[in-house]
C-alpha cells in the first residue's frame, strides 16, 4: 500500500454560492476522504459581486474581501481536519482557487489578465499548511485563456474506461471537457457560456432567493423564443474553442440590454428562457465538439437543477446525461478535488499540457507556493 499523499482543495466559484472543500489522498488516483462547505457571509457575498464591476476604491476593498474570504477558507480547512481527525502537519498542501472577479485574457495588448481574489500568505498563516494559489496567471502569461483548468483533472479521473466521455461543469459558467476514447485527439475543454449565473441572478433579483431550487420556477414558465433567439446572437457563442468567459460578459446588465427590446415578458418566462439558453448553448457545444460521446457527466451546482438536466437529456436523446456521482464523485466535490490535484501537480513541478484547451504556447507549471 502506498503512503498517503494528502491535499486539500478549496473552490469558490462564479456562482458565489459558498466555499467547497475536500481532503483527498492523491497517492493513487483521487480518493476523497472528507468534504466540507461554508456559505459566504452576506456582506462578503455582496462585496465580491460588486467587485466584478468597476467601482470606487476597488484596490482597498478587494484586499479586504480577499482577507475575509481566507477566513471562510480556513473555516472549511478546520472542518476537514476535524472530520478526518488529522493534524495540519499531515497535509502536504492546500490548493486555493480564490474568487474570480475579472477575467480578460488575451486582451489589452495581447496578454490580458485574470484576477482571483486570494491571500494565500494569510491562509498559510491561519492553517499552518503550505498553500498553492494563483493557478491561472502562468497560462495567461504563456498566451492562454487561463481557463478552464479542470479538464486535465477530468481526464485523469473520468477518462479511464476507454469510452468517449464529455464532462459538463455547470457552475456560474458552463464548461465542457471532451475526453477522447483512445487519446487520438487532443483533450478539449472550454467555457460554453453561462451556466447558473444568469438564472441565479434573475431569481435573486425577483424572488430574493439565491437560486431556483431544482429549476422549479423555470419549469413552470414558458420559453420566450424571440428573447432566446436574441440572446443567442451573442458573438461569444459563435467563437471557436479555445475560449473562456465570466461575469465580465454574462451579467444582469447584459441580460437587461436584450430585455429592453421586449415588453411584458413574465418574470417566470424569463427564468425559463435563461434555463433554455444554458441548455441549448451547452448542447450546441456537445454536438460540435463531443458528437461521439454517449455519456455526459454533469457536475457543479447545476447538477441539482432537475429541470435543466431534463432539458439537456431531451435535447441529447442519443446520450446518457448523468451526475458525476454515478462515477463515485458527487457534483459539488469535483472542482474542489481538481484544485487539490492541481496543487499536487504544482508541488511536484508537473507541467499542465493545456495548449489544446487554453491556447497557451506550451505546457507550464501552474500555481505559486506559499510555505506555512
Amino acid at each position: 500500500m502506498s503512503t498517503p499523499e494528502l491535499y486539500i482543495g478549496l473552490m469558490s466559484g462564479t456562482s458565489l454560492d459558498g466555499v467547497d472543500g475536500v481532503l483527498a489522498d492523491l497517492s493513487e488516483g483521487c480518493q476523497v476522504l472528507a468534504y466540507a462547505s461554508a456559505p459566504l457571509p452576506l456582506a462578503l457575498y455582496a462585496e465580491l459581486l460588486a467587485l466584478n464591476q468597476v467601482g470606487h476604491n476597488e484596490l482597498h476593498r478587494a484586499a479586504l474581501a480577499a482577507n475575509a474570504l481566507m477566513q471562510v477558507y480556513a473555516q472549511v480547512v478546520k472542518q476537514l481536519l476535524t472530520q478526518t481527525q488529522r493534524p495540519a502537519s499531515q497535509i502536504r498542501a492546500i490548493g486555493a482557487h480564490g474568487q474570480t472577479v475579472r477575467h480578460q485574457p488575451q486582451s489589452h495588448g495581447g496578454t490580458g489578465y485574470t484576477l482571483q481574489l486570494c491571500n494565500p500568505a494569510l491562509l498559510a498563516e491561519l492553517t499552518h499548511i503550505d498553500v498553492v494559489a494563483d493557478f491561472r496567471s502562468r497560462d495567461v502569461a504563456a498566451g492562454g485563456q487561463g481557463a478552464p483548468l479542470v479538464p486535465v483533472f477530468h481526464q485523469a479521473i473520468f477518462g479511464r474506461d476507454g469510452s468517449p466521455t464529455a464532462v459538463l461543469n455547470l457552475g456560474g459558467m458552463a464548461n465542457l471537457t471532451v475526453i477522447d476514447a483512445h487519446a487520438s485527439q487532443p483533450l478539449i475543454g472550454f467555457d460554453c457560456g453561462p451556466g447558473n449565473v444568469l438564472m441565479d441572478a434573475w431569481c435573486h433579483q425577483h424572488r430574493q432567493q439565491a437560486f431556483d431550487a431544482e429549476g422549479a420556477w423555470a419549469a413552470g414558465g414558458q420559453v420566450h423564443h424571440a428573447l432566446l433567439d436574441r440572446l443567442l446572437t451573442e458573438p461569444y457563442f459563435a467563437q471557436p474553442a479555445p475560449k473562456s468567459t465570466g461575469r465580465d460578459l454574462f451579467n444582469l446588465a447584459w441580460l437587461d440590454a436584450h430585455l429592453a427590446h421586449f415588453d411584458g415578458i413574465a418574470l417566470q418566462d424569463v427564468q425559463a428562457t435563461l434555463a433554455e439558453l444554458t441548455a441549448s448553448t451547452c448542447v450546441a457545444c456537445i454536438n460540435s465538439y463531443a458528437k461521439n460521446s454517449r455519456l455526459i457527466l454533469v457536475c457543479g451546482g447545476g447538477a441539482f437543477n432537475t429541470h435543466l438536466l431534463q432539458r439537456l437529456q431531451a435535447l441529447l436523446p442519443a446520450c446518457q446525461v448523468q451526475s458525476t456521482a454515478t462515477q463515485g464523485m458527487p457534483p459539488l466535490q469535483v472542482e474542489a478535488a481538481a484544485f487539490a490535484w492541481l496543487a499536487r501537480q504544482c508541488v511536484w513541478r508537473q507541467p499542465l499540457a493545456l495548449q489544446s484547451i487554453t491556447g497557451a504556447q506550451g505546457a507550464r507549471v501552474a500555481g505559486g507556493i506559499y510555505p506555512a
